[in-house]
């Protein structure tokens, strides 16, 4: 564990309280030893070495901050990675296993069971959340509920997705009925932003679908998944649902080297997910189901209401420290504004609160990154090098795991932040007089996932609407980009993305359409009613997939 740097500034090092004052109901739990890790529906014991997992929350003893250990997780080998994916292998069985088979009533009930287990668990899911990736208590609230009515909504989905299968189509003398199909064994991995919800964004449709599942948790937001294993375990078919544990470098490429990964379901840095697809020794046999990078973007137009466009780039910004795929990571404010945008910007960022994450009513908390402060200030010494400023007094005061957001002013394309994404608490801000600079940036970005608008004036937003929509996943008008509600289209352009993960549209991911058909005769049609009212066959027996 590296050490930290203390900052001279008294203020920041107290934003870390003294252990005594931590209050009761969120305190860590004591540091453990994990060994357990789940295949084929079995608790394995690793007796290799584990990885020390370490708090963005440091202890304070006076003005000294001390690394605390959380826990340490196994730290697997290849063979017992390969171990997991066998059991997923042979619980899927090319299609033939107990869970790619089942009616859609039994995975239902298994989801469900599922959630209910999930919510027994909140209180030591959300203490996790805040000691292991520094979410605030609101923040890790937000996460886990969303998280639920993703549950509500796949469940919701699968269930409409049965009743309309039952129907019999015939066209042109051939009478059918229509399903999805399961893909296969399934790769899921989340990131540590959003550990709980985003792996669970790829891990509920995978099963809702039928697939089997190799999970490993991201290296941030590890510890987590623990009280998860019983679960997954109880609920699931053996081998329906495989954890493991360790360094992805070490392990995922071994996993997609044997060609027996189907599914990659990954969320993460571009340069990783190539690195992963290209393992792979069939490609063309991969389903690659990829949330990678974003420099989302906002443009404030001469018609903008400030007020407003000031509101949403803040929380656009800065909310979660910024570390948010759909985050505003650079923002374009028309000159004749952006005097008063700034002085407005500033005056609403001196309101936001800095603390702890059971504090009340915070934006700003320690990094989950222990190397993210060093990649910002690096940031930061390259924008100032070449013109730019630090717009607040304390922008980019550093305490340990903590950054204090800096507004950066004029931001111009020779500089690293224009392009790079930051993922942390910087707001860089470019001047310009039209829209070109933004077309160039969007044209040479090798992101495009979403862009915010802000104006009120028809006559400068419609040409600019019709323009974007062909460049990007997503055009916001007058609000921040974000990913919700999560029953609309989530996805991205360029290296931003690969599939779409909303709620309907990520049951589609996970699967394939097939179909049953046959001459459309009267006699025919009666075979298929008593195929399906005798229960025979579970993909005809609608009423119970």
């Amino acid at each position: 564990m590296t050490g930290f740097f203390v900052s001279s500034d008294k203020r920041m090092i107290e934003i870390f309280p003294e252990e005594q004052h931590i209050p009761t109901f969120c305190r860590p739990p004591a540091a453990e030893d994990q060994r357990e890790y789940l295949v084929d529906g079995l608790f394995r014991v690793w007796d290799g070495p584990l990885q020390e997992i370490y708090s963005p929350l440091p202890l304070r003893r006076g003005r000294e901050l001390l690394p605390r250990l959380l826990g340490r997780a196994p730290q697997l080998d290849r063979v017992s990675a390969l171990a997991a994916l066998d059991a997923a292998g042979t619980a899927f069985d090319e299609g033939r296993g107990r869970w790619p088979t089942c009616g859609s009533a039994e995975r239902l009930r298994a989801l469900r069971d599922l959630r209910a287990g999930l919510v027994a668990r909140r209180d030591e899911i959300l203490t996790l959340l805040m000691w292991e990736v520094g979410k605030s208590l609101a923040e890790a609230a937000g996460e886990f509920d969303r998280t639920l009515s993703y549950f509500d909504e796949t469940c919701a989905d699968l269930q409409r997705r049965a009743r309309d299968s039952a129907t019999l189509v015939a066209r042109e003398g051939i009478a059918a009925r229509f399903g999805r199909a399961p893909l296969g064994v399934t790769l899921c991995l989340g990131p540590f932003n959003y550990p709980l919800n985003e792996t669970f964004a790829t891990l509920l449709p995978a099963l809702a679908m039928g697939n089997t599942v190799v999970l490993k948790p991201p290296k941030i937001g590890v510890l987590l998944f623990r009280p998860l294993l019983g679960l997954f375990r109880e609920i699931f078919p053996p081998g329906v649902v495989n954890v493991i544990y360790g360094e992805g470098d070490e392990l995922l490429p071994s996993l997609l080297e044997t060609g027996r990964v189907d599914v990659l379901a990954f969320i993460g840095s571009g340069s990783v997910a190539q690195k992963l697809v290209r393992a792979h020794p069939r490609p063309l046999r991969l389903t690659a189901v990829l949330g990678m990078g974003a420099k989302n973007a906002a443009v404030v137009l001469p018609g903008a209401d400030l007020d407003r466009a000031v509101r949403e780039c803040l929380l656009g910004s800065l909310a979660f420290n910024g570390q948010r795929c759909t985050a505003l990571k650079i923002l374009f404010v028309h000159r004749s504004l952006a005097e008063t945008f700034i002085g407005k910007f500033l005056e609403a960022m001196a309101r936001i609160r800095q603390g702890m994450p059971w504090e009340k009513g915070l934006w700003i908390t320690p990094l989950a990154e222990p190397e993210r402060p060093a990649y910002l200030h690096e940031l930061l010494t390259d924008a100032t090098a070449q013109g730019a400023r630090i717009c607040n007094s304390d922008g980019g005061v550093t305490t340990g795991s903590f950054f204090a957001p800096a507004l950066i002013y004029p931001v111009t394309p020779a500089m690293r932040l224009f392009h790079e994404e930051q993922f942390g608490p910087l707001v860089p801000v470019v001047p310009v007089d039209d829209f070109a600079p933004v077309d160039t940036f969007l044209q040479d970005s090798d992101y495009a996932q979403q862009i915010s608008l802000f104006s009120n004036d028809p006559a400068e937003l419609a040409p600019l609407i019709d323009a974007l929509t062909n460049r990007v996943a997503r055009v916001n008008l007058n609000c921040k980009c974000q990913r919700g509600p999560d029953s609309f289209p989530f996805t991205g352009c360029k290296d931003s993305a690969v599939g779409t993960l909303a709620v309907s549209e990520a049951l589609d991911v996970f699967s394939r359409p097939t179909l049953v058909a046959q001459r459309d005769g009267r006699d025919d049609r009666q075979l298929l009613d008593t195929l399906a009212k005798d229960g025979r066959s579970r993909f005809l027996a609608q009423e119970e997939r």
